[in-house]
């Protein structure tokens, strides 16, 4: 299943998409949820992995791995991962719960699953 997750720079899920199917690229879900056009609009700065390149000027992605990096690229790419640590720990979150780790069924009702999950981290956060 491939589920996109909006999160604060401290890790806090925000949002999350429905989900679909596993195949779908990362780039191509954001697309069709909204998520890089929001962004363009709003000029907000994302940190994102390679899977995004290309999706426009505020989403910034590492370099691309090669055997004879030039030292500023890979002091680019250890600060991006150092950055994006505590947004990935939305996804680490997710991924805690058995019940979307070996789901098996169809998009949607893993979507309400993930809903269901947004809801009790929200609550966790707020109270």
């Amino acid at each position: 299943m491939n589920v996109q997750v909006v999160a604060r720079p401290d890790g806090t899920p925000l949002w999350f998409s429905r989900a679909t199917p596993g195949r779908t690229h990362d780039l191509t879900a954001a697309r069709a949820h909204g998520i890089v056009q929001a962004c363009l609009t709003r000029q907000i700065l994302v940190l994102a992995d390679r899977a995004y390149q290309g999706a426009g000027a505020t989403f910034r992605t590492p370099y691309h791995h090669h055997s004879e990096q030039p030292k500023h690229y890979q002091q680019f790419n250890r600060d991006h991962a150092r950055l994006r640590a505590p947004g990935e720990r939305a996804f680490a979150q997710l991924k805690t719960w058995r019940l979307l780790r070996r789901a098996r069924c169809s998009t949607r009702r893993i979507g309400t699953a993930v809903q269901a999950v947004h809801t009790l981290l929200t609550c966790t956060y707020s109270g």
